[in-house]
């Protein structure tokens, strides 16, 4: 009876070990790793001169113009994706929401996107924004507009990247948005109906609040895979032109070998302004969220 009880009590414990190694290992361990090389000037080209150097890291990082730069262009380019990609997301999910045969297939077109590798998908822009010979600036001509430099000119390469990551993400948030509408009980709308309610105060007043738990769940989501662009920056435009492209995740891709403890330091200030943005977005949108 002994043994049976103080199993009873490590049970628990046991099952959840395996994945608790698993969180302590893949993310505890190395956000550890990641802060204690912060404080090192540490080089994987030479390791016998690294050395402890403190906040100088941080120091320095505060005090450049290029860091400021590349956290202005993250930011941006955050807002921009964010706010296109829930626009258009749910103006597509509104129309979508009806079961019919034609929007499945219309679904699956728009979320093969999604599945599709962001190498393959940036190359692919990185020909139709080509100046000279690319697919866009011939349709531009073909309607007698004028045609642009894409990414190639530090005014449109960042608008640029965001077409691109909002064209392949919009696929993934319509599905859930759709889901989310597909969910809302009919009798609710009729009783609106019945009160000859308008389609924006319909629209306003019970489609938004109903959805409002994965509206929130894809802003998080959102949020925190744009702050860690990469891919799509490092194939089309490498940082440039001019630094313009010039994201947080690149900026410390940059410093990756000459010297590690600095690209730490930018990583755990990266790490620490997306855990800021989450908790201020539970604290100010948490509690208008409405669940049924």
């Amino acid at each position: 009876m002994n043994k049976q009880k103080v199993w009873e009590k490590l049970r628990p414990y046991v099952m959840i070990g395996p994945a608790m190694m698993g969180i302590f290992i893949f993310v505890i361990y190395p956000i550890l790793n990641l802060i204690y090389l912060s404080f090192f000037d540490y080089n994987l080209m030479n390791k016998a001169k690294s050395k402890f150097v403190g906040f100088d890291n941080y120091v320095q990082i505060l005090s450049r113009s290029d860091f400021y730069k590349s956290l202005s262009n993250t930011s941006l380019y955050t807002l921009g994706v964010v706010v296109l990609t829930m626009t258009i997301s749910i103006l597509i999910a509104l129309w979508l929401s009806k079961q019919t045969k034609l929007n499945f297939v219309i679904q699956a077109g728009l979320f093969t996107p999604h599945i599709v590798s962001i190498v393959s998908i940036a190359l692919i822009w990185l020909w139709m924004m080509e100046p000279g010979i690319g697919f866009l600036n011939y349709i531009l001509k073909t309607l007698g507009l004028p045609t642009s430099q894409w990414l190639q000119s530090s005014k449109t390469a960042l608008i640029s990247i965001i077409i691109v990551s909002v064209w392949q993400a919009i696929g993934y948030y319509i599905i859930i948005i759709v889901a989310a509408l597909q969910g809302v009980s009919p009798s609710i709308y009729e009783a609106a109906a019945l009160d000859n309610a308008k389609k924006s105060k319909v629209f306003y007043k019970l489609t938004l609040p109903l959805i409002s738990p994965q509206l929130f769940f894809i802003l998080v989501i959102m949020t925190i895979g744009s702050f860690k662009v990469f891919d799509t920056v490092r194939i089309m435009t490498g940082g440039g032109p001019n630094n313009a492209t010039n994201t947080l995740v690149y900026y410390i891709y940059e410093y990756r070998t000459t010297n590690i403890g600095y690209a730490s330091a930018t990583g755990v200030i990266l790490m620490f302004i997306i855990g800021l943005l989450t908790i201020i977005y539970f604290r100010l949108l948490s509690k208008k969220i409405f669940y049924q």
